[in-house]
């Protein structure tokens, strides 16, 4: 009886020893997942106007403020727009490509002769 419970012969977490695997496509992710992501996004930036209007309703006392709020919450559907039409970002990973070693015609160094 081990007492571990535990497995035996398991490496340790992180310690692979075999390479990480090599990338063979740039694909982005699914339209479906870039929809959800964008219209996320939309709702929250819409979301994100209605308090700036109630604030501004309850603030009408103090003009300036409420009229803060609301040149806060003008541009926000045009932002929501512009921002959830927009293509995710690229994403900048270090991934690991398959690289060809260069291959040598000869290895023998050649006489340069000067004219």
């Amino acid at each position: 009886m081990d007492g571990g419970g535990g497995a035996v012969n398991e490496p340790a977490q992180g310690s692979d020893p075999r390479p990480a695997p090599v990338l063979i496509t740039e694909a982005e992710p699914s339209y479906e997942v870039q929809l959800a992501a964008r219209k996320k996004k939309y709702i929250i930036m819409m979301v994100c106007r209605i308090p700036c209007l109630i604030l501004a309703g309850l603030t009408y006392h103090t003009w300036w403020l409420a009229l803060t709020f609301l040149v806060i919450s003008v541009p926000l559907p045009w932002i929501a727009v512009l921002i959830a039409n927009d293509r995710p970002p690229r994403k900048t990973q270090n991934v690991n490509r398959y690289q060809a070693e260069a291959k040598q015609i000869e290895q023998r160094e050649h006489r340069v002769i000067d004219g």
